[in-house]
C-alpha cells in the first residue's frame, strides 16, 4: 500500500486546514483510498477534510469508535487529536480503521444520505 506524506515535518505553526483539505482532496480523487489526519483535537482538521464532497471523515478517541466509523459509516478520513490520545491509542485506532470493512447492508443507505450535492 503505497503512503502520501503531505506534512507537516516539524513542529513549527502550520495552518491546519490546508492539510485536512488536501487530504481530503487526494482520498475524493481515488475511490477505495483512505486518509489519516491529525491536529490537536482533531476537530478543526476533521472539519476541513468534511469540506470535500465524497469525504467521510471521522474524528475517533478510541479503537471501538475507529471500527464503527469503519463499520457503520463507511468513514474514509480518519481523524486523531494529537493532544488527547497518546500514541499507542493513535497507533491502535489507526490499524483498526485500516483493518475493519464496510459492513452495508442496513447502514448503506444511510452513508448514501452524508453526501450532499456538490
Amino acid at each position: 500500500d503505497e503512503v502520501i506524506d503531505i506534512g507537516t515535518h516539524d513542529d513549527a505553526s502550520v495552518d491546519y486546514p490546508q492539510f485536512g483539505a488536501e487530504v481530503g482532496r487526494l482520498v475524493a480523487a481515488e475511490a477505495g483510498t483512505r486518509g489519516l489526519v491529525v491536529c490537536g483535537t482533531g476537530i478543526g482538521i476533521s472539519i476541513a477534510a468534511n469540506k470535500i464532497p465524497g469525504v467521510r471523515c471521522a474524528l475517533v478517541h478510541d479503537s471501538f469508535t475507529a471500527e464503527m466509523a469503519r463499520q457503520h459509516n463507511d468513514a474514509n478520513v480518519l481523524a486523531l487529536g494529537a493532544r488527547l490520545i497518546g500514541e499507542e491509542v493513535a497507533r491502535e485506532c489507526l490499524n483498526v480503521f485500516l483493518d475493519t470493512p464496510f459492513e452495508g447492508g442496513r447502514h448503506a443507505a444511510r452513508v448514501a444520505k452524508l453526501s450532499f450535492p456538490s
